[in-house]
């Protein structure tokens, strides 16, 4: 018998402006199952979530919740229905306690004159233990991104829900913390909750979702039960095309060069890696693997001297280089891409040129050191144009663009300085899969053009996709690398994962 429905969408609109956002689109979301929604950036999956949970309001259109009709007018409100939601951006209050901030919405609604913050920190515990190691009193701002984003989960997790809606939730998380989030979600489920599941993963949908629902250009496009499709349908109905391959070619082993670009000798750090030595070969993609903490980012800042006290030594081009601070890196033509594009990587609310050209200002500088305008713009749409940029115009704010553009522009900014190397951290993190096979594509492109390129991943099916090689990290150190046949998620967590006793034992 089929479970009744707990929400149901009919005819819902939102415009913004001219932009139409949602057309008349419709949603069933039954207790107890773990509902997928599925669409491209830009689709129109956030914009439901936000009307869902009282952000936003509709234009037109019904929402029902147990049967009867019911108003959305604030977040509290939906709060108060049992709607609780997990966003991909991260809001937390970076100078209080963890503590603090999973059980914010309670404190402020409580009458008390004082905090009982020993209290606070147990019953914070109680939930961090299933999802992870996180000391309750810690400030925020000292936490990896993945941490921060369990304490997101954990917030949710606080609340009385009768429906979670997650929106991208393990874009920051390593492979166990994930694992450990769905055992949560399947937990919730059995409990008659109802899941909304908002993923870029096919392989997430299909491993724990029992339905998806495709958006597309902001129009419902098809609900789909899980047993009876496959990911190759789910792709074809949210990009209205067939997308042969997410990864490009690989090098062949005729195109394979032993010239040396890098070399990385005994690179060091004293609180978070050691005995970091390896080379990038012109024309592969090296890749960077690991679990999240393991030391992969702060050995790339390190050798682009964004962070901490290295020595060691980097030649490029079999040329050693002077590098004091990340000046000297783009001097030298290695530039790196940050994880958090939005935060790190790009100036939200200035332009697509402006952004573009913020490492590069010197080159399109008049000589009293005024931006020229005209070859700010015309170098932006140059670069733009190499990249398949979607926008309408350069002059436009970054804000405006959907998240694999947005993406796009950030490596465009990289290129502005004509790299010779680019170390890409998590570079396909929170944009859709046409958006991702681009910029593999433009990836493998640059390599092939000579561009040293260098990616961090935590998701391993991208790693064995787009790169040649894969170099393991630790805790703070590389134990082992992988290439070819041997290229495998297994190979690769057990490197990642067991120490090299461990992996004696398991290989006896």
């Amino acid at each position: 018998m089929e479970t009744p429905a707990l929400l149901t969408i009919s005819g819902l609109s939102k415009s913004f402006g001219p932009v139409r956002a949602l057309r008349d689109v419709s949603f069933e979301l039954r207790a107890g199952e773990i509902h997928a929604i599925a669409g491209e950036n830009g689709a129109g999956k956030s914009t439901l979530m936000k009307v869902i949970d009282g952000i936003l309001p509709p234009d037109s259109g019904d929402i029902q919740f147990d049967g009867r009709s019911v108003s959305i007018p604030s977040p509290l409100a939906a709060q108060k229905l049992g709607i609780g939601f997990v966003h991909q951006e991260i809001a937390l209050c970076p100078d209080v306690s963890v503590a603090e901030n999973i059980f914010m919405s309670i404190t402020n609604a409580s009458e008390a004159l004082l905090m009982n913050y020993r209290d606070l920190e147990k019953r914070a515990a109680t939930i961090l233990a299933r999802l992870g190691n996180i000391d309750p009193t810690a400030m925020v701002r000292s936490l990896s991104i993945s941490q921060q984003q369990l304490v997101e989960i954990a917030k949710a997790l606080t609340l009385d829900c009768r429906i979670l809606i997650f929106d991208e939730p393990t874009a920051a998380l390593t492979e166990r913390e994930a694992q450990k989030l769905f055992e949560i979600i399947h937990q919730l489920a059995g409990e008659s909750i109802g899941i909304i599941y908002i993923s870029h993963r096919m392989a997430e949908i299909f491993d724990n979702c029992d339905r998806v629902t495709v958006l597309r250009d902001g129009q419902y496009i098809t609900t789909l039960d899980i047993p009876a499709t496959t990911p190759e349908q789910v792709v074809a109905s949210m990009v209205g095309r067939v997308i042969d391959s997410l990864y490009p070619e690989k090098l062949r082993d005729d195109e394979g060069s032993e010239d040396i670009l890098l070399e990385v000798s005994n690179l060091c750090e004293a609180r978070t890696f050691r005995d970091i030595s390896f080379q990038l070969r012109k024309g592969e993609i090296l890749g960077i693997g690991g679990l999240i903490g393991a030391g992969r980012s702060e050995i790339v800042k390190g050798i682009c001297r964004l962070e901490g006290q290295v020595t060691g030594d980097v030649s490029l081009h079999g040329k050693p280089l002077s590098l004091t601070h990340y000046g000297d890196s783009i001097a030298a033509g290695i530039v790196y891409l940050s994880e958090d594009r939005k935060g790190d990587g790009l100036f939200l609310d200035m332009s697509i040129a402006a952004n573009i050209s913020a490492l590069a200002v010197d080159r399109i500088a008049t000589r009293f050191g005024l931006i020229n305008e005209r070859r700010e713009k015309q170098r932006a749409e140059t670069i733009g144009r190499q990249l398949s940029l979607k926008c309408g115009h350069v002059g436009q704010p970054v804000s405006t663009l959907s998240g694999g553009n947005q993406q796009k522009v950030a490596i465009a900014k990289m290129l502005s300085v004509d790299p010779k190397v680019i170390f890409l951290d998590e570079p396909t993190r929170g944009v859709d899969v046409g958006a991702k096979a681009e910029i593999h594509r433009i990836l493998r492109k640059l390599a092939r053009d000579g561009v040293g390129i260098v990616v961090i991943s935590s998701e391993l099916p991208e790693l064995i996709g787009v790169c040649d090689r894969v170099l393991i990290v630790r805790e703070g150190r590389i134990t082992g690398e992988v290439t070819g046949d041997a290229m495998t998620e297994e190979n690769i967590m057990v490197l990642a994962s067991l120490a090299d006793e461990d992996r004696e034992r398991s290989a006896a």
